[in-house]
């Protein structure tokens, strides 16, 4: 039996977390890292278990953490080049990743299950909330999967209609 593709995110998600633990000198973004990773652990084992809104609500806190942390780099900017500020950043930078790669493992998780109008709407979702220039990544491969479900769920395509 082969595992589905989203466990190897789980163990990249997994490697991310355990560097920004081994990184964090302080409590604070230590609590941090370990919620973040809780989270994720909780994203997979609820996926696994197919509690599909408890892990929506996990990777939805996932993303809340990456816009804490995200607003707390922004009102820190004046103290650019410090520790704290690199830190926060970096943990943001990863909590942001992690959300959208948990996505996209959803969105796989729907395609395997045969719910293509649920996968199709995870993907869209990647692509419209994960809009800079370093969540490009995660677009691209968002997109690829809906081209995919096209092939797996063809009739769900809609054509031009003639007058």
């Amino acid at each position: 039996m082969t595992r589905p593709r989203f466990a190897s995110y789980r163990f990249m998600i997994f490697v991310a977390c355990s560097l920004i633990l081994a990184s964090c000198a302080h409590d604070t973004y230590q609590e941090r890292a370990n919620l973040m990773k809780n989270h994720t652990e909780a994203f997979y084992d609820n996926l696994k278990s197919n509690r599909v809104e408890s892990a929506i609500r996990d990777n939805e806190q996932i993303e809340a953490m990456a816009s804490e942390m995200g607003n707390t780099v922004r009102k820190r900017a004046a103290q650019q080049g410090s520790t704290t500020v690199e830190r926060e950043f970096a943990l943001m930078k990863t909590a942001n990743e992690t959300a959208a790669t948990n996505w996209l493992a959803l969105g796989q998780y729907f395609a395997i299950k045969r719910q293509y109008p649920q996968a199709r709407a995870t993907y869209r979702r990647v692509i419209d909330t994960y809009t800079n220039p370093t969540d490009r990544p995660h677009r691209e491969q968002a997109l690829r999967a809906l081209r995919d479900l096209d092939m797996l769920d063809p009739a769900s395509i809609t054509s031009p209609t003639n007058p």
